[in-house]
Formats: structure tokens, C-alpha cells, sequence
């Protein structure tokens, strides 16, 4: 991992603790990690993806509107976050690496370091069984 802010490493070893999938990004919406839960959502291993751009992760992993089409970047809680630095949720559908199609609800939140300065966004998610 490159070396980033004490609260962006502090957030990465809590999601190592939880049992939720957890995904972190710097401002520039790169991936900088997701945990161990989130592996199985997503389908890959975060050592086999590494760090990646936004433009890649929100696209490999197939976010999908209620219809089962395409959901567009900026309609995504983590990409809001990024833009606006307030918290998002929304629920929606996800096909991972392995083509396996899920419902998930997605809650994302700001990283805010000292002297109020941005650092970079997190994501929680779970799979959702309402249909």
C-alpha cells in the first residue's frame, strides 16, 4: 500500500476487523482497498485487483439500475461522496467479476482528516434479499 494519511490506514484496519464488505478510495475515487467480505460481493480477491482508477472499478464490477441496465458512475453513493463530501445510500444491483448478479445497499461516508481536510470516502455494503 502507498503511503497515505493515518485516518485513511486507520480506516483500512477497521475494515480488516469487520465482517462487512468494506471499500475505500482516495479523493480521486482510486480504489485503495476493499476487505475480505467484500471479495465474495465482488468477486475477486483485492490482491489480485490492487489499487485502481474510478473509471475502472465503477464499471468492472457492474453496477445496475432496477431494470437490470447500466447505472452510470454518478449515480453511485461512493462517487457522490466523492463529489460532494456528505454522506449517501442507495440500494441497487451489482454483477461481480464472476458474473454473479446481487442486490446490495451501499452506505458511503467521507474520510475527513485533521483541519477538516478531504482524504477519501468509504463504502459499506451488504447484499440485500428483498427482491
Amino acid at each position: 500500500m502507498a503511503a497515505h494519511e493515518i485516518e485513511i490506514i486507520l480506516n483500512r484496519q477497521l475494515a480488516d476487523c469487520l465482517s462487512i464488505p468494506v471499500f475505500i478510495t482516495d479523493i480521486a475515487g482510486n480504489l485503495i482497498f476493499y476487505n475480505e467480505p467484500a471479495e465474495d460481493i465482488l468477486g475477486s480477491r483485492f490482491g489480485d485487483t490492487g489499487e485502481m482508477k474510478v473509471e475502472v472499478w465503477s464499471t468492472i464490477f457492474k453496477p445496475l439500475d432496477e431494470q437490470k441496465k447500466p447505472l452510470a458512475p454518478e449515480g453511485l453513493p461512493l462517487v457522490q461522496t466523492l463529489s460532494d463530501q456528505l454522506p449517501h445510500h442507495k440500494t441497487f444491483w451489482i454483477e461481480s467479476l464472476k458474473g454473479k448478479i446481487e442486490k446490495i445497499s451501499v452506505t458511503s461516508y467521507p474520510i475527513i482528516g485533521r483541519m477538516g481536510k478531504f482524504l477519501g470516502a468509504v463504502a459499506i455494503f451488504w447484499e440485500t434479499k428483498e427482491q
